[in-house]
């Protein structure tokens, strides 16, 4: 049983402004979404410090982030995903159909989350014990090279132990030179012959019901520990070996059955998944005909999973109750209130995401970590082109972003990406054949010879930007 100082660290102990602010770094304005996932994912933390018998009782306060494409939302679970140390997917909700028709069924998401966890851990683990996994890798390479002094039968030893302790230290003399050179690396691409392990059988799906064939259940894992392992001979340079030898001594070194224990629990306690798309599975009221046939049905197979149920895994059953689900969609066809009630009641948070302004393109365009200007110049500067934005020319591209979207499609800070490679089209072609070691500097009346004529034909502008 996991103790309670471990289940602690299992979460980074990051507090809703540190949070907030992590997230400031990449995404720009929507402070409320960003407060609110910031304190759901810190009452995770929170729940795990209350005593035991209280514990079962907190439930995770479930959010909807409402807003149109392109404001952040996606942004938000990519950020949360690389900031918090918890299983984290996210899935669209598009993607899944009732049960009983071709595609996923939603209990999918609970054994992706699973198996997201698993491989988490696992790759936790490999880095505590890598050290070790090296030197043994590198004990077995030097044993390939200087094969150690066998012992004599103890009958034998008594007459030849002069003989022996003298073979012994030149041996062992030999061993170290050799492991000396194996650490300066003059040795890498010398070829050795190593017994590589090799699977025994090649992984076979078993297909049956209740969707067991996404379990990814195969023969080689269900009798692997009955089946004797095979090795083959293979010839290898030492620095191929090594890599080779350090992954199969970090498997040794790992205890699988401990560390499904412990993601099964990171999953139950801290797991998070962000459904993408909601609102696409939110149709009128009432509505069964054509392919909203299953929209209804695909909710109703979701609400259990939110409320709380057990899924089997192929690690185990995992149980959803403590799980933080956070939903997304833009809404522009349907409403929050067209999902069916039960489904309502479990996403009791709703956050609504703001349109970008002019403002805040420029923001987008200069403040975050990676800022598209940032990132187009970084391109360029691989090919010895120096790529400079005035202050005039990133209020254009702002303005004219924040024009199309209002007369063509909302489509949010993606219109900067439409825009940005429409601007820098030809530059990007031409950079290594004329702009070698160039500094252009984009300015307003560039933005403008390039893109005017294109915003001012509606038509043109509905299909370039």
């Amino acid at each position: 049983m996991m103790n309670k100082k471990s289940k602690k660290e299992s979460l980074r102990e990051l507090t809703p402004r540190e949070i907030v602010r992590e997230l400031d770094r990449y995404i720009i304005g929507q402070n409320a979404a960003k407060k609110s996932v910031a304190i759901a994912i810190r009452n995770r933390w929170r729940r795990l410090q209350t005593p035991e018998q209280l514990r079962e009782e907190i439930m995770p306060n479930n959010i909807i982030l409402i807003g149109p494409t392109g404001v952040g939302k996606t942004e938000i679970a990519r950020r949360l995903a690389k900031l918090v140390n918890a299983p984290f997917i996210k899935v669209e909700a598009s993607k899944f159909t009732e049960v009983g028709y071709v595609g996923r069924d939603v209990e999918s998401m609970v054994r992706d989350l699973t198996e997201f966890s698993v491989n988490m851990l696992k790759g936790e683990k490999a880095t505590e014990v890598r050290d070790k996994a090296v030197r043994q890798a590198e004990e077995r390479i030097i044993d390939i090279l200087i094969p150690p002094v066998k012992r004599r039968h103890p009958v034998e030893a008594v007459s030849s132990s002069i003989e022996e302790n003298g073979e012994g230290d030149e041996n062992r003399a030999t061993r170290d030179k050799f492991r000396e050179k194996l650490h300066s690396g003059d040795m890498e691409d010398r070829m050795i012959e190593v017994d590589i392990t090799a699977p025994q059988m090649p992984a076979m799906q078993i297909f049956g019901p209740f969707n067991i064939e996404e379990m990814g259940m195969n023969i080689q894992e269900m009798f692997g520990s009955v089946l004797p392992k095979k090795t083959k001979k293979r010839k290898l340079t030492i620095a191929e070996a090594r890599s080779l030898l350090i992954q199969e001594e970090t498997q040794k070194l790992i205890d699988t059955e401990s560390i499904v224990k412990e993601a099964l629990e990171r999953v139950e306690n801290s797991g998070i998944v962000f459904i993408d798309e909601i609102d696409k599975i939110a149709g009128e009221r009432g509505h069964t005909s054509g392919p909203d046939v299953s929209r209804e049905g695909v909710q109703r197979d979701l609400l259990p999973i939110v409320e709380g149920t057990t899924v089997l895994t192929k690690y185990g059953m995992v149980k959803t109750d403590h799980i933080l689900f956070i939903a997304s969609g833009a809404f522009h066809v349907s409403k929050p209130s067209d999902l069916i009630p039960e489904l309502q009641g479990r996403f009791p948070i709703r956050v609504e995401l703001h349109s970008l302004t002019e403002d805040d393109f420029i923001k987008i365009l200069t403040l975050p970590q990676n800022a598209l200007i940032k990132q187009y110049a970084a391109l360029l500067e691989t090919e010895g082109v120096k790529l400079e934005f005035t202050k005039d020319g990133i209020c254009e591209i702002a303005k004219l972003a924040a024009q199309v979207n209002e007369q063509v499609e909302n489509i949010g800070a993606r219109r900067l990406h439409t825009i940005m490679t429409t601007l820098l089209e030809e530059i990007l072609f031409d950079a290594p054949d004329k702009y070698v070691g160039a500094i252009i500097s984009v300015t307003k009346e560039m933005v403008e010879d390039a893109l005017i004529g294109i915003i001012k034909d509606k038509d043109l502008s509905r299909y370039v930007l």
